[in-house]
C-alpha cells in the first residue's frame, strides 16, 4: 500500500520545479482563465473538495478511488485510498491505516504539495498554455485548455477543464510520457465551512500502535 500512495500522491500529482524557459508560451485567454480561477480559490478562507481519482495507463482510466480534500491557506488535509495525509504548514504526516504507520517529513522545496489547483499556479514558470475549446464536462459547459511541460519532466501534456462561470475546476487529467493517465474529477465543492480548531493538526496520542517514522 505504501509503493501505491507513493505512486499515486506523492509523485503521478507533483508538480516539480523546473525553473523558467525562454520560449515558454501562454495565451492570453488560458491566462485570464486561470488567473480568475486561481483568484476565486485563493479569496476563501477554506475549500473543501470532494473527488474521484482514476488511474490508468494509454489514456483509459482503469481503476477509480474516492477522495476528499480539505485546505486553508497552505495547510490541507488529503484522504484517499486508506490514507490520510495532514499538511500543518511546517510537516507533512502520511498516515497508513493499512499498515498502520505514520511518516512525517518536511516538504523537500523541489515539489508542490498535492492540491486540485496546484496546476493553477504552477503553469506560470513551468508549461507552455493553450487554449483547446469549449466542451461539456459531466453536465457542465467547460474550457479545456492544455499544458505542455516546457522541459522534461515526466509528463505529456496535463488538461484543465474548467467552468469559467464559476470559476471552478471540473476536471483535471494528467498524461505521462509512459503512458500513465490520472485524473482528477470534482465531484463537490464547498467553501468558507466552520472547521475544527484541529483539522490541520496532527495528534500523536491517537496512533499509539503505529509505527511513527520521521524522516
Amino acid at each position: 500500500m505504501q509503493k501505491i500512495i507513493s505512486k499515486v500522491i506523492l509523485s503521478s500529482l507533483i508538480v516539480g520545479s523546473i525553473g523558467f524557459a525562454n520560449a515558454q508560451k501562454i495565451d492570453k485567454k488560458s491566462k485570464d482563465i486561470i488567473d480568475a480561477v486561481t483568484a476565486n480559490y485563493n479569496s476563501k478562507k477554506n475549500s473543501y473538495f470532494k473527488f474521484s481519482f482514476g488511474s490508468g495507463t494509454n489514456g483509459k482510466v482503469t481503476k477509480t478511488e474516492p477522495g476528499i480534500f480539505y485546505s486553508s491557506g497552505d495547510q490541507y488535509k488529503l484522504k484517499i485510498m486508506g490514507t490520510e495525509q495532514i499538511f500543518d504548514g511546517n510537516k507533512i504526516y502520511n498516515i497508513i491505516e493499512e499498515d498502520m504507520e505514520v511518516t512525517i517529513a518536511k516538504p523537500n522545496g523541489s515539489e508542490a504539495m498535492f492540491s486540485p489547483i496546484n496546476y493553477l499556479t504552477s503553469y506560470r514558470k513551468d508549461f507552455n498554455v493553450n487554449y483547446v475549446k469549449k466542451m461539456e464536462v459531466n453536465g457542465v459547459n467547460s474550457d479545456l485548455i492544455k499544458l505542455t511541460p516546457v522541459k522534461k519532466n515526466g509528463l505529456d501534456y496535463v488538461y484543465l477543464f474548467i467552468d469559467s462561470a464559476s470559476k471552478q475546476m471540473v476536471k483535471m487529467e494528467q498524461h505521462g510520457t509512459n503512458k500513465d493517465v490520472s485524473v482528477i474529477a470534482v465531484k463537490e465543492y464547498k467553501e468558507n465551512q466552520t472547521l475544527s480548531a484541529d483539522m490541520f493538526k496532527f495528534d500523536k496520542n491517537k496512533y499509539k500502535d503505529y509505527i511513527i517514522t520521521e524522516l
